[in-house]
């Protein structure tokens, strides 16, 4: 199957690919890496009128370190921040997930930014944002915004991007010093989407952060006691409940609730082990 007709813009610079989104509004759609967004095109799954590229656009492709946050611009692609020096460092979570974020050739091309507009409930990268309390930066002709995770992720595979809006970039906080984080995934193959994935903040001074995806429509994340406490595995399994679970062709509900309660608290359990 191929797209349904569309207008291609190659924008040259960032107030071009603005003026694009803004004339053709929600009948828009960016493209930078295209490992979500072609697919979904093939399919007609996506039908813009007008597609944007940004690919060309020097201005996105920086990873940069601002005031305690890391920075990654739209047209970073994802193999790109996977071998930057300092994220094991800086970012030992993300570090941690980007092995698994589909495989090398997919890698190669995606962009991190596009993994999150895309926004499956299964990718790693949401999951990283949420756990992490980043911010997405978005920006069109008339202004620029900044969401916390928490309000950017609408639903599956929907977001808060308004029409004629794109997303700028993305920033996550710089790993801060005494805290330990995790991360846990169980997929039919090594790169497939998420069965269920896990991802844990150990703070220093004993709050605990779990991150689930592959479960709810959306990323979802709960704070927890330590896994000494007694009412530890009574929250973590009130909180396997309330994901909703339900059964699909890859696993059972009940499977995913059990994967949540063991894989969860191993999780937790490794992120306190590597407080530093």
């Amino acid at each position: 199957m191929k797209p349904a007709p569309f207008d291609y813009v190659r924008a040259e610079t960032l107030d071009e690919a603005l003026d694009a989104l803004s004339q053709a509004g929600d009948e828009a759609r960016v493209i930078a890496g295209g490992q979500s967004l072609v697919p979904m095109l093939n399919m007609r799954l996506a039908r813009p009128s007008v597609l944007v590229d940004i690919t060309r656009l020097a201005e996105l492709k920086r990873i940069e370190e601002r005031k305690g946050s890391i920075v990654i611009g739209a047209g970073v692609r994802q193999v790109e921040l996977e071998r930057w020096a300092p994220l094991a460092k800086l970012l030992p979570l993300v570090n941690a997930m980007m092995p698994w974020v589909g495989h090398a050739q997919t890698r190669a091309r995606g962009t991190i930014c596009g993994s999150l507009a895309h926004a499956d409930p299964s990718a790693e990268l949401p999951l990283a944002l949420l756990a992490l309390q980043g911010r997405v930066h978005l920006r069109s002709r008339r202004k620029a915004r900044v969401l916390p995770a928490s309000d950017f992720f609408m639903g599956m595979m929907a977001t808060a991007v308004a029409p004629g809006e794109m997303i700028e970039a993305v920033s996550f906080p710089v790993h801060a010093m005494g805290t330990g984080t995790a991360f846990h995934e169980v997929a039919r193959r090594h790169g497939d989407f998420a069965i269920v994935a896990c991802a844990a903040i150990a703070r220093p001074d004993g709050r605990n952060r779990l991150a689930i995806g592959g479960v709810a429509d959306t990323p979802q994340v709960t704070e927890l006691p330590s896994p000494s406490d007694d009412g530890f595995d009574d929250a973590l399994n009130e909180f396997a409940w309330a994901l909703n679970a339900r059964d699909d062709l890859h696993a059972s509900a009940r499977y995913r609730r059990d994967l949540v309660r063991k894989l969860g608290r191993r999780t937790v359990e490794e992120a306190i082990q590597c407080r530093s």
